[in-house]
């Protein structure tokens, strides 16, 4: 709980030295060409992280870059990590695929995400991406580092991006969660051979 506290204190410092620079730097700028999801419509809560995430997604999608087709999911999620695509064509051309074959360009990036693991998907009435869950690309992120999918510099950004966001706990928490899965499928393969032996004979 002291940690979310000091997360709102360090995010309220922030945004009055913000508010501040902005009454030096850019004094009586008119309200209307001003953006503030408090009191303007249609805004949607996304990751710090996510240009980091869409710069190594598109690292492992050379010549099919599917960065900005994540993008494109998040500013359309109803700040919930469940999507439901019901017109493919609409998300296709907000992710800048248009012509004949724009959904099925869509869709192959759509294909790289779920590879990567920044979504998870399930069929329906459009199509096998009509029900979409958006992943924590931080653990995302993390899951490629493990599978050696992410360059080194790039993951010591988003390291250092995680720590100055007070976020790295998720890193933490995730590869908890792994070691716990390993543990466990361990146990159970141990427990499985252990049922299965042929009992030894009594002489």
């Amino acid at each position: 709980m002291a940690n979310g506290k000091q997360s709102s204190a360090k995010r309220l410092k922030m945004a009055d030295r913000a508010q501040q620079q902005m009454n030096i730097h850019f004094p009586g700028m008119a309200p209307p060409w001003l953006w503030h999801r408090k009191t303007n419509d249609g805004y949607t809560t996304i990751p710090r992280s996510l240009p980091i995430a869409m710069q190594a997604i598109d690292m492992q999608s050379k010549g099919q870059p599917a960065g900005h087709t994540l993008f494109c999911l998040w500013a359309r999620s109803p700040d919930h990590p469940v999507i439901t695509i019901e017109n493919p064509s609409t998300f296709a051309a907000e992710a800048g695929f248009l012509g004949e074959r724009a959904v099925d360009t869509w869709r192959r990036r759509m294909k790289k995400l779920r590879e990567l693991n920044f979504i998870q998907t399930k069929p329906g009435a459009s199509g096998d991406f009509h029900y979409v869950l958006l992943m924590n690309p931080n653990a995302a992120l993390e899951w490629m580092k493990s599978c050696a999918l992410i360059q080194d510099g790039l993951y010591s950004r988003f390291i250092d991006r995680l720590i100055e966001v007070g976020a790295f706990g998720e890193i933490e928490a995730v590869r908890e969660f792994w070691e716990a899965q390993r543990a466990a499928q361990a146990a159970a393969t141990a427990a499985a051979a252990t049922a299965t032996a042929p009992a030894t004979a009594n002489t």
